[in-house]
């Protein structure tokens, strides 16, 4: 019986699979010609199926762009980049969007050794490191193998050696990996999807305006409360935000 329900369930997928692609290929032809909220709501239909790539938010945040509108079109091209790092029409898109918002906010600047250890830990993902720390280990068996037998007393040193750096290079890469996995946690990124929202002191509508943002703005999120959203900008603003006024990535 279980393997019935793995075959059919296995049959399903590759239907839907085969009915993405052509909702996507029809969507693209659509784009094409210029029909960008038809071709929209033909991406949509695949995100309902709760499928994700990059080249369809990258293909979504084409087609909102055209609209012109604005906060789509930066949402769907930060979910791109989010799984394609560094793709470079992704990025490219990224900031013409970017140029349509109105809110000019400046980034404060890492500090030197800071910066240097979030750019190293950003270089490969927390499976990334801890895919390394593991090579090391074999490393380090390998090399300790290599000494407890070897006969010759170069061999002996050059093997403790290199099981030494082996170990030392497995500590660090983990401390990358635990690193990257609290840069990661702490990273709670959402775009401002009203036309414009008004940033209060505290989360109610009582209390003061603290700064006005819009559409297209990206912001931290720190915490939430009831209809709330505490968030940070990057040039170190906080204040709250009506939780339907942004959308979080």
């Amino acid at each position: 019986m279980k393997k019935l329900l793995y075959i059919l369930s296995f049959l399903l997928n590759i239907s839907v699979f085969a009915q993405n692609n052509a909702i996507f290929e029809s969507a693209n032809a659509l784009y094409n010609e210029g029909k960008y909220a038809e071709a929209i709501d033909k991406y949509n239909a695949i995100l309902d199926t709760k499928n994700h790539s990059a080249e369809l938010y990258f293909n979504l945040g084409n087609a909102h762009y055209k609209l012109n509108h604005i906060a789509p079109s930066i949402y769907f091209y930060e979910k791109a980049l989010k799984l394609a790092p560094n793709d470079a029409d992704i990025e490219n898109n990224l900031a013409f969007a970017r140029n349509m918002t109105i809110d000019a906010i400046d980034v404060i600047p890492e500090a030197g050794l800071a910066k240097l250890l979030n750019n190293t830990a950003n270089t490969f993902t927390y499976d990334g490191w801890s895919k390394i720390s593991i090579a090391f280990v074999f490393c380090f068996v390998i090399l300790f193998l290599i000494y407890y037998f070897a006969y010759t007393t170069l061999r002996k040193r050059l093997a403790f050696l290199g099981s030494l750096a082996s170990l030392m290079f497995m500590c660090i890469s983990l401390l990358f990996a635990f690193h990257k996995f609290n840069l990661d946690k702490r990273d709670r990124p959402a775009i401002v999807f009203a036309k414009e929202s008004i940033i209060k002191s505290a989360p109610n509508n009582r209390s003061e305006e603290s700064f006005r943002l819009h559409e297209g703005t990206k912001v931290q999120i720190l915490d939430t409360l009831n209809s709330w959203k505490k968030i940070k900008l990057q040039d170190g603003k906080m204040g709250w935000i009506p939780t339907e006024d942004l959308k979080a990535l």
